[in-house]
């Protein structure tokens, strides 16, 4: 057996010990959105370098910025003369959103019988840090090496934004300098089909705040010719999209770039149908498709054209249901942009549109959130024909590169900082994994392939 076969024939003895290492991580409810979890967020931290520490990784360490969630790092550099590999995770998840919508509890690990592990980061982005340690230790364990040098950095702020990514990077550019970036945190297009990602949408975001009354007042004495703020609400969201559901903001789409002949080719082989599409959604009968054309140009819409959405609302508690008329009432809405779209140039176009088509004079104040950015590359270097014959032999079947609808902030600057080096996404969710959302799943089948594609990863990238 060559390394690569005995790495592999490691990593399935020992699959069930890497699972119960994700297990472990997972019952950590590292929420960073919830200041009453930091405490959860550090125990994650330590708990991820737990395991760099016991699969094989040197010079662990637990690193904390100012007013930041903590970060794990890890390497194994002793393969001289050979590529360094700069490979990213994070260890933060998401709230659990309602749980009475949860089948299982959110950080109780739970094996399904579809043959998929239910709980809050079992996908997004737990899954991805323990894929990478496993490999890691597959290699090291079996053979004492790697044909690579390894650093592995997992963050501990994505789901937030990763708000301190910039002075994360000025500290620690020189730490973290690397050939190629692989990054574990998309998705596979379906089960089953390993997928490099080539391109992400940015997201730029506000609270936007509706005031018509000083306070609250009875709707009986004073309901008719009293502005509700919740109505006004309402009315001025309802602005934001066309009859179609596109956005309807003057000049939105004015610099988004047009597709390249690639990219047409790549969206035409892939796009799905409306049936697969509206599965994959979860989309209710009764609903249509949104934009222009309706099903037509599913995944464009996706990935490469910008998209509104209304992340939630506030006006008053449903629990008391109170006869009045709110004084006020809030949304949070977030625009997903695409090249060439600029980030300021978008919030001041959503600001704009929200103040000026206010209903009634009610006041409105607009506060912006942290933005990320879009990002696209060059398939033409030659790790992504290494990624796409690693993936290939770990899945038993042909990668294909597809676009991601979503945003991962360390993405862009990462490998701007670095010099512009390659960076490999790759698929460890799927279509059916509800990250963000109530039961989130893994599909373990998916996620044993995808190890055993980072291992080739590996080999592939050393060029042996």
């Amino acid at each position: 057996m060559n390394d690569t076969e005995l790495a592999l024939k490691r990593f399935k003895s020992l699959e069930n010990d890497y699972l119960e290492d994700l297990k472990d991580l997972v019952r950590i409810p590292s929420i960073s959105a919830d200041q009453s979890c930091a405490g959860h967020v550090r125990e994650s931290a330590e708990k991820t370098a737990e395991i760099m520490k016991r699969r094989g990784l040197e010079n662990v360490e637990v690193i904390d910025l100012k007013d930041a969630h903590p970060y794990a790092y890890g390497e194994w550099c002793r393969a001289k003369g050979r590529p360094t590999l700069l490979c990213y995770a994070h260890h933060d998840v998401q709230p659990t959103g309602y749980e009475s919508l949860w089948k299982t509890k959110p950080f109780t690990p739970t094996l399904g019988k579809d043959g998929r592990l239910y709980a809050r980061g079992a996908a997004d982005d737990k899954a991805g840090v323990v894929a990478l340690t496993s490999a890691i230790d597959s290699y090291i364990g079996a053979v004492k090496s790697l044909p690579v040098n390894v650093k592995l950095i997992i963050e501990g702020e994505e789901e937030i934004g990763s708000s301190h990514l910039t002075a994360f990077l000025k500290k620690y550019r020189k730490k973290l300098a690397a050939d190629v970036m692989v990054l574990t945190d998309t998705s596979n297009f379906e089960t089953g089909v390993p997928s490099i990602t080539t391109s992400l949408r940015g997201l730029v975001a506000v609270d936007v705040e509706v005031r018509s009354l000083r306070q609250s007042v009875h709707s009986g004495g004073y309901g008719g010719p009293t502005p509700d703020a919740a109505m006004a609400l309402v009315k001025l969201l309802a602005t934001l999209t066309d009859k179609d559901g596109d956005i309807a903001i003057a000049r939105m789409y004015d610099k988004v770039r047009p597709l390249t002949a690639d990219e047409k080719k790549m969206l035409d082989g892939l796009n799905p149908s409306e049936k697969e599409f509206r599965k994959q959604a979860g989309i209710v009968a009764s609903s249509r498709v949104m934009g222009k054309g309706g099903a037509k140009n599913i995944l464009q819409k996706m990935w490469r054209l910008p998209a509104l959405s209304i992340n939630a609302m506030e006006a008053a508690n449903m629990k008391e249901r109170r006869n009045v008329i709110v004084e006020r009432a809030s949304a949070r809405v977030g625009i997903r942009i695409v090249p060439d779209m600029e980030r300021e140039e978008t919030l001041n176009l959503l600001e704009g549109h929200l103040r000026e088509n206010a209903p009634w004079g009610v006041e409105v104040s607009v506060n912006r959130e942290t933005s990320g950015n879009w990002w696209t590359t060059d398939t033409k270097h030659p790790a992504f024909e290494a990624a796409r014959r690693a993936l290939a032999k770990g899945y038993g079947r042909p990668a294909v590169f597809t676009g991601c609808g979503g945003s991962i902030p360390f993405v862009e600057p990462f490998s701007r900082e670095l010099g512009g080096v390659p960076a490999l996404l790759v698929g460890i969710e799927d279509p059916y994994t509800n990250a963000h959302s109530e039961n989130e799943s893994l599909h373990l089948g998916d996620w044993k392939k995808s190890i055993a594609g980072i291992i080739h990863l590996f080999q592939e990238l050393a060029g042996d």
